[in-house]
């Protein structure tokens, strides 16, 4: 039996209305056991977001704590889905240990992927127009693209991939023979292998393709042996207080040859029509840095992980405020 009840934002402010909190009182007769079996799978279910990396060795977790319920469970489908971060192949592979039908799993993956954040797509579809009337997204690709083909690099690692629309244009690059995007976000990565329609790409083309869930701030072993890492308008959505794990995990344990960040140039927001001053580009984003912190951010790491610095810039610059993406290459110094 399960019964819930919902708190209100404020009890004497009625016109604030509900809170997203709920409290929910379980009551069945079984053990002890039993019950934390259930908890420690529905929990992450419910939440719908783990915090931590996702593979096989999770599949066994599931089947530990669920083998003897999931299979007779109505929503046995969507469980195991969420468990395992929506990831298509270790969610076919978890079934069938169970030996229950799949079929239902793409459906359910797709409706979950369709429920992301209101809040998270209108603040991108903010900046993509924002950005829009100087093409500025094509011009960091384009630079990026450039950059990679000119650099005797085979391999390439995108950090904070998204919805893929760089690696698509990675894997048009004859000189790479593997491509691999990392995102923290399972929803992202199902819509990147939509657009990238990973189920109809040429087999020479797929097997150079990877798509990994991970987290930009931990040490992680698939990120290792590239020649060049891309991280793409993604460290202003890093909280400040993690940059020393995301330079630790980048520079210090994946190491690439070349690294290649871009992000905002807080002082040329002023140009752009119809900002309101001291807002930034994204709601998301927690920081713009101005060239000048953007510069000393990139020596000072460079220094401190053994790498050389080559500043540049994306759009059109501007005489007083520059241009509106700041861009750097880092590359690795060889040792003596």
């Amino acid at each position: 039996i399960i019964e819930s009840k919902q708190f209100a934002f404020d009890d004497e402010l009625n016109e604030w209305g509900n809170s997203p909190y709920f409290s929910v009182t379980l009551s069945a007769e079984l053990t002890l056991s039993e019950l934390l079996k259930h908890l420690y799978i529905l929990i992450p279910v419910l939440d719908d977001e783990k915090h931590y990396w996702v593979g096989e060795d999770e599949i066994e977790k599931l089947l530990r704590h669920g083998d003897n319920w999931i299979p007779e469970h109505p929503s046995k489908h969507k469980i195991v889905s969420r468990y395992l971060k929506k990831q298509s192949s270790l969610s076919k592979q978890a079934l069938k240990q169970l030996k229950v039908d799949e079929v239902q799993v793409k459906d359910i993956q797709d409706n979950d992927v369709a429920r992301i954040s209101d809040t998270e797509a209108l603040a991108a579809r903010g900046e993509t127009r924002l950005e829009k009337s100087i093409r500025l997204n094509d011009l960091r690709i384009d630079k990026v693209v450039s950059i990679i083909k000119n650099k005797e690099v085979s391999s390439v690692l995108d950090f904070g991939c998204g919805e893929g629309c760089y690696l698509r244009e990675y894997l048009k690059l004859p000189q790479l023979n593997k491509v691999t995007g990392v995102d923290v976000s399972p929803s992202e990565l199902l819509k990147a292998e939509q657009r990238l329609r990973v189920d109809r790409l040429p087999e020479r083309v797929r097997d150079k393709l990877h798509l990994l869930q991970g987290s930009l701030t931990y040490f992680d072993k698939r990120t290792k042996g590239f020649d060049l890492a891309t991280c793409i308008e993604v460290i202003e959505h890093i909280d400040e207080e993690r940059h020393d794990a995301f330079k630790a995990s980048l520079f210090g344990y994946a190491a690439p040859k070349y690294v290649v960040i871009t992000t905002p140039n807080i002082e040329y927001n002023v140009l752009f029509k119809n900002m309101p001053v001291g807002k930034l580009r994204h709601d998301d984003h927690r920081f713009e840095w101005d060239r000048k912190t953007f510069k000393k951010w990139c020596n000072d790491t460079a220094n401190e992980f053994g790498y050389s610095v080559e500043f540049d810039s994306i759009g059109e610059q501007d005489a007083k405020y520059g241009a509106p993406t700041q861009m750097v290459i880092f590359e690795k110094i060889a040792k003596p």
